[in-house]
């Protein structure tokens, strides 16, 4: 029983991450009455530390660039190091086709989604955290959404569209029944925090590293006070028969991996060690009537390109596009969702394309021997910096360097003579 009628609200967003605060804070700014439910309170930990070069476009629509680069490292570019030679590759954003932008952060996730959070307060959203939504229950004029807030009383919100933006929890799609494993990338991760991981300097200062070891990589991401984010994503051969904690299980990986136990040793872990598992999945659609699913509540995918957190704003600011125009004329809020969902799903492809192959041969050499033939490493700089739409400027770039990774992958398997860097402990190619 409710202790109060349905309060009602034009846009209902669940859940406080990037994606919702994203929506929820350009909503409220066009002055629509928004609703933003968080079931945690902020600061809270989370995964996905490493930014991009396109964020910042971002950032300066909701006006909080300067705050996000207080609060991290900066970041010139990402450095790919392999276990099975002790190669070191540098891509650094500088070299890309695009220069507009050329450099990121690694940020706290805690300090920056409470940033995030407390914008979207800033802007006009009505805000509630330890709110955890209960159930949905869809109408023709306003859906009906149930929530416990902090006091355990329920609470009943009648809007007129709601954004799931639940994150893993994939609140819609777990309802619907439309949530997808991909079994293309099935994969399980685990990190953690530590003290005293040694740092690159130099050029490398700031720059995610990605050690590529066997079934599986590694990422080390500096962050402020001599902290260093761990984290290893493996496959299934990583961890099947592995018995243990996950404190065991993780420290077995970082001792099997000799690039990056010779980075920790004397480190100290900070906290406990966080295992996920299922790591990539998308939603049958992304939207329905009066209701859109944004972020990791649609779709996530393996993060080897710090992708995440770029994913989850653009698919928040498509998804205020969509719920504002649907609250004025359905028709086009349907035409926006059909083409929101078209172009995530096309960004997600392209980097797919490589998270998909980057325990192949054939990619982990050519990401160890970069070529710039045609331009092929600038392209692949473009990418990895937060192309993800894709220009007519990468396009002939990102065309010869997809065509050059199947000639080497079909050199490979018929055992043909190839030059270049071997391959980092890598996975027969399919």
């Amino acid at each position: 029983m409710t202790s109060a009628p349905a309060e009602p609200c034009d846009i209902l967003v669940v859940g406080g991450g990037p994606a919702g605060c994203t929506a929820a804070a350009l909503l409220a700014e066009r002055g629509r009455d928004v609703v933003l439910l968080e079931k945690a309170s902020h600061p809270r930990f989370h995964i996905g530390e490493s930014l991009l070069p396109r964020n910042t476009a971002i950032f300066d629509r909701l006006g909080i660039t300067a705050e996000v680069g207080a609060l991290g490292v900066p970041k010139p570019g990402a450095e790919f190091v392999s276990d099975a030679t002790g190669q070191q590759v540098r891509y650094a954003f500088v070299d890309g086709l695009d220069k507009v932008f050329t450099s990121s952060w690694q940020v706290p996730r805690a300090e920056f989604d409470t940033l995030l959070f407390r914008t979207a307060a800033a802007r006009g959203a009505r805000v509630a955290e330890q709110t955890r939504v209960t159930g949905i229950s869809f109408g023709q004029e306003r859906s009906l959404v149930t929530a416990i807030g902090p006091d355990g009383a329920e609470r009943q919100y009648a809007a007129r569209y709601v954004l799931d933006a639940s994150g893993r929890d994939t609140l819609l799609a777990s309802k619907l029944g439309t949530r997808r494993a991909n079994k293309h990338n099935n994969t399980a991760a685990l990190f953690a925090h530590y003290r005293g991981v040694a740092r690159r300097g130099g050029e490398l200062e700031g720059f995610i590293s990605v050690h590529l070891a066997e079934d599986g990589w590694f990422w080390l991401i500096p962050l402020p006070d001599d902290v260093m984010s761990v984290g290893f994503v493996g496959n299934q051969a990583a961890f099947k028969g592995r018995k243990g904690t996950p404190e065991q299980l993780f420290q077995a990986r970082l001792d099997s991996s000799p690039s990056v136990s010779a980075r920790m040793r004397g480190a100290e872990r900070l906290g406990g060690v966080t295992s996920t598992g299922n790591f990539s999945y998308d939603a049958a659609r992304s939207w329905g009537e009066g209701w859109a699913m944004i972020g990791d509540s649609f779709a996530f995918v393996d993060p080897v390109f710090s992708s995440g957190v770029l994913l989850a704003m653009t698919a928040g600011e498509m998804g205020a596009e969509v719920a504002d125009a649907w609250l004025d004329d359905p028709a086009a809020g349907r035409a926006r969702a059909r083409r929101m969902e078209r172009d995530l799903r096309h960004a997600m492809a392209r980097i797919s394309w490589l998270i998909y192959r980057i325990n192949t041969p054939a990619l982990r050499r050519m990401f160890l021997a970069p070529s710039n033939k045609l331009r092929m490493r600038d392209g692949l700089v473009s990418l990895l910096a937060g192309n993800l739409r894709g220009t007519r400027q990468t396009l002939l770039p990102v065309l010869a360097f997809k065509t050059v990774y199947r000639l080497l992958s079909l050199a490979l398997r018929l055992g043909l003579p190839v030059g270049g860097a071997p391959p980092a402990q890598a996975q027969p190619a399919e």
